[in-house]
């Protein structure tokens, strides 16, 4: 039996010199003369463990890791093609406690399987969603969707099921199903890990999108930063198209649905649905004005599903083990897991999948191990650049759409960044509006203009300028963005920084000048 060897060929663990590993893996191979499978397989996402390299053997795999090319020497020695221990030795991957603990439904497959292997997909038990959803008609697909209680992904929370069954309650002669990959928030790279570590579980739920609503045709719409997930992508949709997965008829069935993958620009506001839509038909990116809404009027004015791609993800495992199976999972709304992402300055980074209802404090303390420095963690910030500042203080909140909207956060695309206790809030609430300046489409007056105002007005104030008129007149403009902007970018500005201001208030009152030199 030749030795199957999988080195994670996705972006994070390139980043992390897997290509260097691999590399070294292929030269060590050729000079002992020892003929071997290298799998290229996405990461599992435990990132402080990349380059995770796996061996399959005959009582499973063995991980190793993190591996450097200055290892594969001693891994050969060890003898690791046959699980031999070495200091780099982790043991069976499911084993290891940051993936042991998870829930793993959207992501049961990333890390395990060769990505392009359409084969290996079916083995590890995918296309049976949409299998049985070709089998019943399209309002039943809407129906089990919508009892399963899945939300938007990308952080609108809308239930997903209520989307579609609009487009499908509306007649045209076309409709669209649109993934947004535009992936642009800090500290999030779940939809880059499914696009590069198991793309056929996306195409799989497009489809059964496509059929659920009436929609012949799909776009995935991918952030120009992603070239490796564009690369994948392409792959997958050529092999799944020539496989019948995609085309005329659907698995062989009455059912036509076809997808293209799209690449954006670079713009942050195109991951809102509407500007999105502008960019996907060749305009500059700007939000357009609701109603009528995408479901009645979207791309090229004709109804049309925009999912993120983590929602889209997860139907086929709702099709396959059903509505209930799926519900049973999470807490209150929150249905369902959900894929945590732990950044910033933090012990162990990585992708985490569970069910809704864990505290922030479990996330961040007994999952990521607190900070990287080991100084006190200051702040967290969950849902993105647009996602609130939450302090210690409210590390019991749940992991749940409504008890962080209780808490004057956002869960978003569940996004977490870790700070550590010589972060400057202040400084986090300016970068909060340059950041909403910079990446303005410009369409409305308080996020065009409030956000610049913004900026120059917390500039005075770390100047120690007047700061309790400075104060008032940030959290006066901050109210005017929050409910006066076009669409969430300036509508959510204020979140960062007024959670900043009023969780950390002494970052906002600097010593002054004079007093500081005395």
């Amino acid at each position: 039996m030749i030795p199957r060897i999988y080195i994670p060929g996705d972006s994070g663990a390139l980043a992390l010199g897997a290509e260097k590993v691999a590399k070294a893996v292929r030269a060590e191979l050729a000079e002992r003369g020892i003929e071997a499978k290298i799998v290229r397989n996405g990461s599992r996402g435990a990132y402080f463990l990349e380059p995770m390299v796996e061996v399959a053997t005959a009582t499973g795999r063995v991980a190793y890791g993190p591996v450097k090319p200055s290892d594969v020497k001693s891994l050969f020695d060890c003898g690791f093609l046959t699980g031999g221990h070495h200091k780099r030795w982790l043991g069976a991957p499911d084993k290891i406690p940051f993936l042991a603990r998870q829930t793993r439904l959207t992501f049961a497959r990333c890390g395990v399987t060769d990505p392009l292997s359409l084969d290996h997909y079916k083995a590890h038990g995918g296309l049976k969603g949409l299998q049985n959803a070709v089998a019943i008609t399209p309002a039943d697909i809407v129906k089990q969707v919508t009892e399963s209680g899945l939300r938007g992904r990308g952080g609108a929370g809308f239930p997903t099921g209520i989307k579609w069954k609009t487009v499908l309650d509306t007649s045209a002669d076309r409709k669209y199903i649109v993934c947004n990959a535009d992936e642009g928030d800090s500290g999030t790279f779940a939809d880059r890990m499914i696009m590069e570590g198991d793309p056929f579980v996306l195409i799989e739920g497009m489809a059964i999108a496509g059929i659920a609503t009436g929609a012949t045709k799909g776009f995935i719409y991918i952030r120009s930063e992603y070239p490796h997930a564009v690369a994948v992508m392409q792959k997958a949709v050529e092999i799944a198209r020539k496989a019948g997965v995609l085309g005329v008829n659907v698995l062989g069935s009455p059912n036509s649905f076809d997808m293209e993958v799209r690449v954006g620009a670079g713009a942050y506001v195109c991951g809102e649905e509407t500007a999105l839509l502008d960019s996907l038909e060749g305009k500059r990116g700007q939000v357009r004005a609701k109603p009528p809404l995408p479901a009645h009027k979207g791309l090229f004015g004709k109804p049309t599903v925009i999912n993120n791609v983590i929602s889209l993800a997860s139907v086929p495992v709702i099709m396959d083990k059903g509505a209930a199976f799926y519900k049973d999972f999470g807490t209150g709304r929150s249905r369902g897991t959900i894929p945590i992402q732990i950044a910033g300055n933090v012990k162990y980074p990585g992708l985490y999948e569970a069910a809704f209802g864990m505290t922030l404090g479990e996330i961040v303390d007994d999952i990521g191990g607190g900070t990287a420095t080991g100084r006190p963690v200051k702040a967290v910030q969950v849902g993105g650049p647009l996602g609130a500042y939450f302090p210690r203080a409210l590390f019991d909140t749940p992991f749940d759409y409504e008890a962080f909207a209780a808490k004057d956060g956002l869960i978003g695309h569940a996004g977490i960044v870790v700070f550590d206790d010589s972060a400057d809030m202040l400084k986090q609430a300016r970068f909060a509006m340059e950041f909403c300046a910079i990446e303005s489409c410009g369409k409305c007056t308080p996020c065009r203009i409030g956000s610049t105002r913004g900026v120059e007005v917390l500039d005075r104030l770390a100047q120690n300028v007047e700061p309790e008129k400075q104060i008032a007149l940030v959290t006066d403009l901050c109210n005017t963005m929050k409910f006066g902007s076009l669409c969430a970018l300036g509508g959510f500005t204020p979140y960062p920084v007024m959670s900043a201001l009023n969780h950390f208030p002494d970052d906002f009152r600097p010593t002054p000048v004079a007093e500081a030199a005395e």
